[in-house]
């Protein structure tokens, strides 16, 4: 049986974490190394960081545009993270999965409860948590990108992220990169193979049990 004989429907990753955990540098290796899995583009009112591209990192819109895509239903899931909204546009997502591909997500635990809602058959979540939080608060100010009240803030916030690793279906700890990497991609193997997610099975079985 060849995945090629085998119709599978597309699922959507979730990786989740406190801010400084890994979870965007565990989504970057993994789009690096699986062609099968595309990156889902949120739509934000935040301003662009450094060489982020509009459309590619982000959908850059203002406050009025992200309510009115609110309004309309444009949105998966949508939040509001450290006084910025960020949404998931639904269409783009949806046609992926009807396709075969895979949608990687890099969202916050209020995000995750919006798509558990809507497209709970279709979503497999995951925890990434960092080995103590003073590993966590040194990898936050070793990036540099966020000024000392916020790194205040990710770390106060940090403690009511992490109360919500229960409501995912798996926890991974990002001590050593290479070794949570490989700890990811079994978890989206045993998700692809889920027979649930590949409505050819039913076909080749009837096929294969008519056959003498």
């Amino acid at each position: 049986m060849s995945n090629e004989t085998i119709q599978r429907r597309g699922l959507m990753l979730v990786l989740s974490s406190p801010s400084g955990a890994g979870k965007t540098t565990l989504s970057r290796r993994l789009l690096q190394s699986d062609p099968g899995i595309v990156m889902s583009v949120s739509a934000t009112t935040r301003q662009p960081r450094p060489n982020e591209i509009d459309g590619q990192d982000y959908f850059f819109v203002t406050p009025e545009k992200f309510d009115t895509m609110v309004a309309d239903g444009e949105f998966l899931e949508h939040a509001v993270v450290f006084g910025h909204k960020y949404g998931t546009p639904r269409t783009p997502v949806m046609k992926a999965l009807e396709q075969g591909k895979d949608v990687l997500f890099d969202i916050d635990w209020q995000g995750t409860q919006q798509l558990k809602q809507q497209v709970r058959d279709d979503l497999a979540s995951v925890f990434v948590v960092p080995p103590s939080k003073a590993e966590l608060e040194r990898r936050l100010r070793i990036r540099a990108q966020d000024s000392e009240e916020v790194v205040r803030q990710r770390m106060a916030k940090a403690s009511d992220e992490l109360s919500h690793w229960a409501e995912y279906d798996y926890l991974l700890m990002n001590d050593d990169i290479q070794h949570a990497m490989g700890k990811l991609e079994e978890i989206l193997r045993v998700e692809r193979s889920r027979r649930a997610r590949q409505p050819g099975l039913a076909k080749f079985v009837q096929k294969l049990m008519r056959e003498d």
